[in-house]
């Protein structure tokens, strides 16, 4: 037996409203890609003008983060050359010093 009474109450209904689907600035936006992005570049500037490991290194672990959190919707040319921008700040850097890497503290 059913009831012909929808027990439902239609004003109390919220419709799913995604939050990535409202543009530009969105709650679902997430800059950390784009941070990421710019440190790597930064520490490779540095690791290739000052010549200083440590900053190469991170440049790549930065660019490594940037590159795994990008969305397919990034510009990709972006993220590759900021990648290659660490990675050849490290070849450089061990090109011009192959002596071991020894931290900033130790010095």
């Amino acid at each position: 037996m059913s009831s012909p009474i929808d027990p439902r109450r239609q004003d109390k209904v919220n419709r799913y409203k995604s939050p990535l689907g409202q543009g530009q600035g969105a709650v679902g936006d997430d800059l950390m890609p784009d941070y990421m992005n710019i440190l790597g570049m930064i520490f490779s500037m540095c690791g290739l003008m000052m010549k200083l490991k440590w900053c190469a290194w991170f440049a790549l672990y930065c660019s490594c983060i940037s590159f795994a959190n990008s969305r397919v919707s990034d510009d990709a040319k972006q993220v590759l050359s900021s990648f290659m921008l660490s990675v050849s700040a490290v070849v450089m850097s061990y090109l011009q010093n192959p002596a071991p890497m020894t931290p900033p503290w130790a010095s």
